[in-house]
């Protein structure tokens, strides 16, 4: 059983965010038509997972431009003391598929993220994700994400997920950013493992809690013999 993401069901911000202004309004007339009627309008697959395949490392980036901003947040993160895990390639996403993995301990895991074929502008910057999982969730929240990503993110995740987008900030000044908001609401899960598989355990817990938002927002439709990727 797969699920696509039911495009009637969205905000205008994230339909902008996800196909970008351009594909947003073509899209306006069908998205309009379905909420008359009240019927779902199927879009992108989306995957019940987080599911990274691991890569053999080698210079990367589409561009030399891209390749110099992997290199430099690169620097950054080992001279912060980040443990790289190696790259890896997330079938199950759309556009932005590439992600370097890093650990940096107790509670920290890190993506470096880029496209080796951005479709457009859009998806032509490397940018950093930093995820920390939270001890207490008293606050509400259950995770810290913060995010360089110049593009919203759509869907909009969980309510539970304490989100920062600080577009075009390096390493150094995000990973000082998220730390502020990580103490916020107390401190940060010590990560299970200090390997590959703690990174992916992290990341998974992040998109459970989207997926059971979008579930309950209605934007989930089961529909029975599609392939299980793609989105």
């Amino acid at each position: 059983m797969s699920v696509r993401l039911n495009l009637a069901a969205l905000t205008p911000e994230e339909l902008a965010a996800l196909f970008g202004e351009d594909g947003a309004q073509l899209r306006l007339p069908e998205v309009s038509r379905a909420r008359l009627e009240k019927r779902a309008l199927p879009g992108p697959v989306l995957s019940r997972s987080f599911e990274a395949q691991p890569l053999e490392d080698r210079p990367w980036g589409a561009t030399p431009e891209q390749t110099r901003a992997l290199g430099s947040h690169d620097a950054q993160l080992r001279a912060a003391g980040a443990t790289p895990l190696g790259v890896f390639y997330l079938p199950l996403v759309s556009e932005v598929r590439h992600v370097r993995a890093y650990l940096l301990e107790p509670d920290l895991a890190i993506s470096l993220r880029w496209s080796e074929t951005p479709e457009s502008s859009r998806t032509a910057e490397a940018y950093l994700e930093f995820l920390s999982l939270l001890r207490d969730r008293a606050s509400g929240s259950a995770c810290v994400l913060s995010s360089g990503n110049p593009r919203a993110v759509a869907p909009s995740p969980s309510e539970e997920v304490d989100l920062h987008q600080h577009s075009s900030m390096g390493a150094e000044d995000l990973l000082a950013a998220h730390r502020q908001h990580v103490l916020r609401h107390g401190r940060g899960q010590k990560l299970v493992t200090a390997d590959a598989a703690g990174w992916m355990r992290t990341w998974q817990t992040l998109h459970t809690l989207n997926f059971a938002a979008w579930s309950r927002r209605g934007l989930l439709l089961e529909e029975p013999g599609l392939p299980g990727t793609g989105g």
